[in-house]
């Protein structure tokens, strides 16, 4: 092969191919736009898009998925509680100043 054949191509990083792929996704741009601004072609995002995508996210184990739920169960309990303190709270908030003391005046 000759000097003149050979192409070299632009390597790029994990990072930024991720980056690329959230100004595009996360912004109200299109491909193209982000692409340019990259000075890309707007066939290697949709080709990251595959890769580094919120859909390329690997299916989780039995054990991750039952961590996970144990997490989420004990968060959902914890929300519980703090909702149930923040309505008692308002309760005793929203009484009226009559019901709120002993009613003997001097």
């Amino acid at each position: 092969m000759s000097e003149v054949s050979k192409k070299k191509y632009r390597q790029y990083d994990a990072q930024f191919k991720r980056h690329a792929v959230s100004l595009w996704l996360d912004g109200n741009r299109s491909a193209t736009e982000v692409a340019e601004e990259l000075g890309i072609n707007d066939n290697l995002l949709y080709a990251w898009k595959k890769e580094f995508g919120p859909s390329s996210q690997k299916p989780l184990s039995q054990t991750e998925m039952e961590a996970e739920l144990a997490a989420l169960r004990r968060e959902n309990a914890q929300l519980r509680q703090q909702r149930e303190v923040l309505k008692k709270t308002l309760g005793i908030l929203s009484e009226s100043p009559s019901n709120a003391t002993s009613g003997s005046t001097r």
